[in-house]
């Protein structure tokens, strides 16, 4: 039995295709060990989103290869994908997979260790570009369509999820996450390893669907990915089902831009998505596919919530907030990307809307829904962004007064419109703008926290954790604050309400029913 250690970077999607990789390995028979052991082979599922996430993505490849020179070393995922050539002079690298065959990687993995035991362990040469070569550093492509169904959960995650941590770097560092809002979990981003399940037969990430077509002038995200493909909804319902069947009582649907889902199964020859002359795709008719599946979810017995991804702006009107609403197992915990609060910015940015219209899709969600929790994605230091553009964002984040914020340093990225342009911003200036937004995140997102006690909240129980000498089961919110209530008083997977009555922790309330 060959030993399999696992690494995730990166988003929420990355998290859960790397537990479905862990679990075809273990189904296959592999035995799956931390990454911090000596293994046979390390997969290292990548990420791309900063300059950063390279970096960290080279570290924990050559750290694979350091600690077992005689192993097999793969690479998957989105560093792959954006930077074949300097993957492929990466001597830590033995095979290297782009995200499209992620679901495929058993079959890679062995057809690749049957032809170097047939070569006697010596490296073999090849076509490196040709997609059934498995030769050392081979490269295997990403493709424009995607078998979804193959990349299904069999199973609940595991406690602390394949090759990942359990918890959140939520809106605690500039470096965590993506500022391209391209994550899709719960926040919208995910830090390093990210948070793929809190506690087992809890909570779920499902990802429904892929790609992007936004092009936003710093994002690489579009290139490493491909296009929008989204799942069939049939699939969705039957991976959700099944895990409800084994206890999963929470879902968060992911994606790489979770607002698309859909518009690929417009049917562009029949002139179906004109209304009066008006081209629907990328409106109305891909929120109502969005809207369809969340319905259908609802229905599924045994799910008591449901949570979405990051979503853009222009997907929330009237229609599908007030659709949302009537579903009271969706959980009202909006994450909406905004990338800057000055429109000059994001003009520059290719972001299609206006800090009026962003504000005006908060304050419906605040119409619609008692106190939902909204966070977001803010860059700093975006090519050209003057002092007096940064002040016009601050104003406008406290204006909207977000639950948490997400704040990056800009990342210039090859090949991105916005790595030529000029009146690029200097480190020192990112950090100290950086550093003045977290410090509004942390006074905006304690007073929201601070507003529930007294009150009466639900949580779905977690983890136990001691705190101050005594046992606790932790969960979260319908809005996904982080609250506790005495193990005494409940058990794990639990829907538990009372009454808020004081901060345990900074950010843990405790619960008294």
């Amino acid at each position: 039995m060959k030993s399999v250690a696992l690494h995730n970077l990166g988003c929420k999607v990355n998290a859960y295709e790397l537990e479905v990789i862990g679990q075809k390995l273990q189904e296959k028979g592999y035995d799956i060990v931390s990454f911090d052991k000596k293994a046979d082979i390390y997969i290292v599922n990548t990420c791309t989103v900063t300059n950063i996430a390279d970096r960290k993505s080279r570290q924990m490849l050559h750290r694979a290869k350091k600690m077992n020179p005689d192993a097999v070393v793969v690479a998957v995922g989105c560093y792959v994908q954006a930077g074949k050539e300097e993957a492929l002079l990466d001597g830590s690298i033995d095979l290297a997979v782009g995200n499209n065959r992620k679901k495929d990687i058993v079959e890679i993995l062995e057809a690749f260790l049957a032809k170097r035991e047939k070569a006697g362990g010596r490296e073999s040469g090849g076509d490196v570009w040709e997609e059934k070569t498995l030769s050392r550093r081979s490269v295997v492509d990403i493709s424009r369509e995607e078998a979804y169904e193959e990349m299904t959960l069999l199973r609940p995650q595991d406690e602390e999820g394949i090759g990942g941590e359990a918890g959140s770097n939520v809106g605690r560092g500039p470096e965590d996450g993506d500022p391209a809002g391209v994550g899709g979990g719960a926040f919208g981003a995910g830090g390093e390893s990210g948070e793929t399940a809190l506690s087992a037969h809890t909570r779920a990430y499902i990802k429904i669907q892929d790609g992007c077509n936004q092009f936003c002038s710093y994002c690489i995200i579009p290139y490493a990915r491909g296009r929008v493909r989204s799942r069939r909804q049939e699939d969705v319902l039957r991976e959700i089902r099944g895990l409800a069947e084994s206890g999963v009582k929470e879902v968060v649907l992911t994606g790489i831009h979770l607002s698309s889902y859909g518009m690929d199964f417009i049917d562009k020859t029949d002139g179906d998505y004109l209304e009066n002359g008006k081209d629907l795709r990328g409106t109305a008719m891909e929120r109502a596919y969005l809207l369809n599946l969340i319905r259908d979810i609802a229905a599924v017995d045994g799910i008591e919530r449901i949570r979405l991804g990051s979503l853009e702006p222009r997907i929330i009107t009237e229609e599908f907030a007030g659709g949302l609403a009537a579903l009271p197992k969706v959980c009202p915990h909006f994450h909406l990307s905004l990338q800057s609060g000055c429109d000059e910015t994001l003009k520059r940015m290719n972001r299609h809307y206006t800090t009026e219209e962003y504000y005006d899709k908060v304050a419906l969600l605040r119409r619609v829904f008692a106190n939902p929790a909204v966070t977001t994605d803010v860059i700093v230091g975006f090519p050209g962004e003057t002092e007096e553009e940064f002040a016009v964002t601050k104003r406008f984040l406290e204006k909207v007064n977000f639950f948490e914020m997400h704040v990056f340093k800009y990342s210039r990225r090859r090949g991105t419109v916005a790595a030529a342009m000029d009146n690029q911003v200097p480190e020192q200036v990112k950090a100290q703008r950086s550093a003045g937004l977290l410090e509004l995140e942390r006074q905006q997102s304690a007073a929201y926290r601070q507003g529930y006690i007294g009150n009466e909240i639900t949580i779905l129980t977690e983890e136990a954790r001691e705190i101050d000498g005594k046992e606790y089961r932790v969960g979260h919110t319908e809005t996904y604050v982080k609250a506790a209530v005495l193990a005494e008083k409940a058990g794990g997977n639990q829907l538990i309400s009372g009454r808020a009555v004081k901060l345990l922790e900074e950010d843990i309330l405790l619960l008294e029913n």
